[in-house]
């Protein structure tokens, strides 16, 4: 996302919303950083699923250390037991060798995503075993970068909401969509903020 178009989304959110801006204002520096390479962002938040930002940093180290270049001709040839033993559960590691098998069956994809909508990007990259919504939407966020994604099956992002926007009633998917309404167009940079606020390590796919 490029820096004028995050200033205007920090903006909007700062207008629309006191406790966005408390969180902004207490992280002034630092924005979603966009990869260029979708098999990165794809390979990276599988490595990221269900685990902390700091282990996941420690696992991608050390995979990128063992598996050089990393790229999906390299990926394919690696084996299981070789990713298991950088820390990868041995599921995880199947899910890594079919996000490698699919860039090699649909090279195309490497630069043509930006022609697609939010929701057949989702439905194309569940079709891969391994990737899930969520998955996908932070692919969405990360490689495609874009502005109004809510990932509700984040548990920092519950988590972050439950923390700031306390609440009597229960906690259903429509609460946290209703606090999330104010954010449109901009959930994705409110998400990271959210992020932001529990852990200091910025959270990169």
């Amino acid at each position: 996302m490029k820096a004028q178009d995050w200033n205007k989304a920090k903006a909007h959110l700062r207008t629309v919303c006191p406790t966005m801006r408390r969180i902004i204002d207490n992280h002034p520096e630092g924005k979603l950083t966009a990869r260029p390479d979708g098999f990165y962002t794809l390979l990276r938040a599988i490595v990221g699923q269900q685990i902390s930002v700091k282990a996941a940093d420690s696992i991608w180290k050390r995979l990128e250390a063992k598996v050089k270049p990393l790229s999906p001709e390299k990926l394919a040839k690696t084996r299981i037991s070789t990713l298991h033993s950088i820390g990868l559960s041995e599921q995880k590691a199947h899910y890594a060798k079919n996000v490698a098998a699919f860039y090699l069956k649909h090279p195309r994809h490497a630069d043509g995503w930006s022609e697609h909508e939010d929701d057949a990007i989702i439905k194309q990259l569940t079709e891969i075993k391994g990737i899930g919504r969520w998955t996908a939407e932070m692919f969405l966020m990360f490689h495609t970068v874009r502005p109004d994604v809510l990932p509700l099956g984040d548990l920092g992002l519950l988590k972050a909401i439950d923390l700031h926007y306390p609440t009597k009633r229960p906690r259903k998917k429509a609460h946290y969509e209703q606090v999330a309404e104010a954010w449109k167009p901009y959930r994705t940079v409110a998400t990271w903020y959210l992020w932001r606020s529990l852990d200091p390590v910025p959270v990169a796919y």
